[in-house]
């Protein structure tokens, strides 16, 4: 494809910022649900046994939490909810018959883009929260008995809710054709980006 037809989103530092936010997010999720109930026990074969899985789980957690506030300092800002978000929510039925338009010119992410990196925001910072309650290697002497039901219960149930976002955030980059590159290749063609983020194109080309 030619470079004149494709346009810069994403730079190498957070495409690996993103990945290393992507895989940490599986292997928790694997661990995670091997350690959540005997029937998934078998998962910690992928982690050498339950104990090696019990050690890693919350360091991967650890990785997780400083590579997506990487994240969250890269992009917060364009995040921030605006009005022409609450219309593209409320045309949410064009969007998904793929008729967007008439729709307002979107940046650089639509409403539900922001709401999977806020949603995400919430849950890992709780994650990483309740987890640290539940480290008895290094903090048990901190907490008592009744903080480590509650955040069992918080973790789990945050856990749940990460997972299925992150399902509908994998689903959604599929759904949508030509998304992937940009976490591949680092950019997205000239059409793609006029369909779906007209605005960020304005703003892009006009660097130019």
């Amino acid at each position: 494809m030619s470079e004149n037809n494709v346009v810069s989103r994403y730079t190498t530092g957070a495409r690996i910022n993103h990945w290393i936010t992507a895989i940490s997010l599986i292997l928790l999720a694997l661990s995670g649900m091997a350690l959540f109930h005997p029937s998934l026990y078998f998962l910690t074969n992928l982690f050498g046994g339950g104990q090696m899985t019990r050690a890693v789980h919350p360091w991967i957690g650890v990785v997780l939490f400083f590579s997506f506030l990487g994240l969250f300092f890269r992009f917060f800002t364009l995040n921030l909810w605006n009005c022409d978000d609450t219309v593209w929510m409320k045309n949410l039925g064009k969007v998904i018959n793929n008729e967007e338009e008439g729709l307002p010119e979107l940046g650089k992410y639509n409403a539900g883009q922001k709401l999977v990196f806020w949603g995400q925001s919430i849950l890992i910072l709780l994650l990483f929260c309740s987890g640290l309650v539940l480290w008895d290697v290094y903090f048990e002497a901190y907490t008592s008995i009744d903080q480590k039901r509650l955040s069992a219960v918080v973790h789990a149930l945050c856990a749940i809710g990460a997972i299925l976002i992150w399902i509908v955030h994998v689903y959604a980059a599929i759904w949508v054709k030509g998304t992937l590159r940009a976490m591949t290749r680092g950019s997205v063609t000239r059409g793609w980006s006029w369909k779906h983020h007209r605005k960020w194109f304005r703003q892009e080309v006009g660097k130019h």
